[in-house]
């Protein structure tokens, strides 16, 4: 019998499964980290351009939403969100639903800017793939990619 902190015997997952699950969930959190780090033209912190990013993808969410999305605490987001506010990038406005609650979205310079970075961060993958990898292994990325949208779907 194992102990608390090993993993439990899963003999109905392969162990191929296994190792791409712990190589992907890996991969994954170290490209953020890096795409999260690169400097941005805007001069925005990295906390900053992923909030600007993922507002950018939706109409406008709660700064609570956020600080759970970016797995941050709430001060830490508070902090985040004054700045974009004080910078002219987002804007509060009040919930349609819940009039006690604020959600915060893009003003259009922030839409901009988010855009911007997003673009920004899309050129160095791609440079950084062109580089480092072989026609052949980059359309391997490309259907793995295609299976984790599957899985992300399913």
């Amino acid at each position: 019998m194992g102990t608390m902190s090993e993993a439990p015997d899963l003999p109905d997952i392969p162990e191929i499964a296994m190792r791409a699950s712990l190589e992907t969930w890996v991969m994954f959190g170290r490209l953020r980290r890096r795409l999260q780090a690169l400097p941005g033209e805007s001069g925005l912190s990295p906390a900053q351009t992923s909030v600007l990013v993922r507002l950018g993808k939706v109409d406008a969410a709660s700064a609570g939403a956020l600080a759970a999305a970016e797995q941050v605490s709430h001060q830490a987001m508070a902090k985040t969100v004054a700045g974009l506010e004080a910078l002219g990038l987002i804007v509060r406005r009040p919930d349609p639903v819940d009039r006690r609650r604020w959600l915060l979205a893009l003003t259009e310079a922030g839409r901009a800017r988010s855009q911007g970075e997003r673009h920004a961060r899309q050129q160095w993958l791609a440079r950084a793939l062109a580089e480092h990898g072989t026609p052949e292994q980059i359309e391997a990325v490309i259907t793995a990619m295609a299976l984790l949208g599957e899985v992300a779907d399913a």
